[in-house]
């Protein structure tokens, strides 16, 4: 391949790059001592790149097939920086009164270009890379706040759970290089044989993944941290980290691991069933709305997991489409209560009884949010949810279909918890009338509307459909 259309393979890279060095660069002269200029400039960065995103791209490999892309990779990716540039805004006021504006966006693009490393991986050793420059920098980003002591013990968690899957996901990979004798992902794909050996290496690589993603029962870390870290730095583990977690390992089980599909499949039936029935338990408990969004995130992946185990394109296609839908509903829940959280300091589900009376934008578009990670019709969760039963049924795993059946119930009643104690709920004390910057209400009015209008625009799945992967 040329070199020119290897560094357009390494588009969504470069740009990241160049936006780090920027910042570095704005460090130096002192212009992010002045708040509001420096993250306007940022959000514009930010924006130019997902822009570039739409651009034309090619598909291929670059260096000898160690960094690939294509059409799906592309829009993962471009996915990404969208929910960046949604979080970025939404998080403005509290970036402007940290004082760590620079750090914080050195080391959110600095995740982030790990991300999209991991997505564009042709060898295993690429994979960790990325893994490894995507894992630092989070557990920086939830010790952010030096002022607490619950950011900082979320710092300590991240790091020590992440140290502990990433033993774990190497142990895959020493077992997998034992098993193939080779480490990139075309040789693994079709010499790989179903034996004692690989299927060890497939769990093992499978484990440490899960902790990225918060599968039961490698999820403990997600509640503690969430709660503890910065609400935008939440926001962030919740979308992106969440979102390319569940990319990578879509890709890792259908490229690497094809030719043991019919053992993994069990896995991952196993896995999605625990994760939706514990996180949607567990949240019943919670009035902590960040320990809520937390478990909600364990039982949405369980319902991703269900998707996946069609192993087949329609899975592919039914879970990027869902992750859109579950990116634009999480960053409207963070974004109302880092702005609520931000004038009121409270987060807790009891506070926020008769939302509606002081603050109504905030509750209705809430609602929507709430509404569609339920599954409720018109929003476009409902059709997310339904590709991917419909997605699982094709596989053939009814019993794991009902057990997501009990829990959609399940999940229904947790979500609907919250709208009632926004609209039927007497308070205690009113909550005060919160005013968004622009910023916040540009992110709801966007997400809001995406939500509602992804419910009546089918070309979104025709058009992942179209994409190779």
């Amino acid at each position: 391949m040329m070199i020119n259309e290897s560094l357009l393979l390494l588009r969504y890279e470069g740009i990241i790059v160049f936006m780090i060095f920027v910042l570095f660069v704005l460090n130096l002269t002192d212009f992010d001592k002045k708040p509001s200029r420096f993250l306007n400039v940022v959000n514009a960065m930010l924006f130019i790149n997902f822009i570039a995103g739409f651009l034309p791209m090619p598909e291929g490999s670059a260096f000898q097939g160690f960094f690939r892309s294509s059409g799906i990779i592309a829009l993962e990716k471009n996915v990404l920086n969208l929910g960046i540039l949604l979080i970025s805004l939404s998080g403005y006021n509290w970036v402007a009164k940290s004082r760590k504006a620079v750090e914080y966006y050195i080391l959110l693009l600095s995740s982030l270009l790990g991300l999209f490393v991991m997505l564009s991986s042709g060898h295993i050793l690429v994979l960790y890379l990325g893994l490894e420059l995507s894992s630092l920098p989070m557990a920086a980003l939830a010790a952010l706040n030096t002022n607490s002591q619950k950011s900082s013990e979320a710092g300590v968690k991240y790091i020590l759970s992440s140290a502990f899957s990433t033993g774990v996901t190497l142990f895959g990979i020493s077992l997998l290089y034992g098993a193939v004798g080779d480490l990139s992902f075309q040789s693994i794909s079709q010499h790989l044989q179903p034996n004692a050996l690989s299927l060890m290496a497939c769990i093992f690589m499978l484990s440490g993944f899960a902790f990225k993603v918060s599968v039961v029962p490698f999820h403990f870390w997600t509640a503690d941290v969430y709660e503890g870290a910065p609400t935008s730095v939440s926001n962030f583990y919740a979308v992106i980290s969440k979102g390319a977690g569940i990319f990578v390992l879509m890709t890792v089980l259908y490229s690497l691991f094809k030719n043991i599909t019919e053992i993994w499949l069990y896995t991952i039936s196993i896995l999605a069933a625990l994760s939706m029935t514990i996180g949607n338990l567990f949240a019943l408990r919670q009035n902590n709305f960040k320990r809520f969004l937390a478990f909600s995130s364990i039982a949405q992946v369980g319902f991703v997991l269900v998707g996946i185990t069609s192993a087949s394109k329609v899975g592919i296609d039914s879970v990027i489409y869902f992750v859109i839908i579950y990116l634009l509903s999480n960053v409207v829940l963070f974004s109302v209560i880092e702005a609520i959280s931000d004038k009121t300091g409270k987060e807790k589900i009891s506070d926020l009884k008769g939302l509606y009376k002081t603050n109504p934008l905030f509750s209705i578009v809430m609602t929507i949010a709430l509404f569609s990670l339920a599954g409720v019709p018109p929003t476009a969760g409902f059709f997310g949810k339904f590709f991917l039963l419909t997605s699982g049924m094709g596989a053939g795993s009814y019993i794991l279909i009902g057990i997501t059946a009990i829990n959609l119930v399940l999940s229904l009643y947790n979500y609907l918890r919250i709208v009632k104690a926004f609209f039927i709920d007497k308070e205690e004390a009113e909550m005060p009338l919160v005013k968004g910057n622009w910023q916040t209400s540009l992110v709801l009015l966007a997400c809001g509307c995406g939500i509602l209008v992804l419910t009546f625009a089918g070309g979104l799945y025709h058009f992942i459909d179209t994409l190779n992967f």
